[in-house]
């Protein structure tokens, strides 16, 4: 555990983060007597919203029509 003043913690802050990211707990305090833990947040997976491609896909007019390379295939 680290426990660090304000003033030192702002001049270290980058390897305060670090040790917080691999695991170490990290509390900073103030001379008033409050005090701050570091803690690392899990990245979210992006989650796809509904309607985001709207515009982006676009199909042309003879998508349902029979292909030429498959004609022998066809009934």
């Amino acid at each position: 555990m680290y426990k660090v003043h304000l003033k030192q913690a702002q001049t270290q802050l980058a390897e305060l983060i670090e040790e917080a990211a691999n695991g170490k707990e990290v509390i900073i305090f103030r001379n008033d007597g409050t005090s701050f833990q570091i803690i690392p947040i899990k990245a979210e997976k992006p989650y796809p919203k509904f309607g985001s491609a709207k515009g982006l896909v676009e199909m042309s007019d003879d998508f349902d029509e029979p292909l030429e390379d498959f004609q022998e295939y066809a009934p």
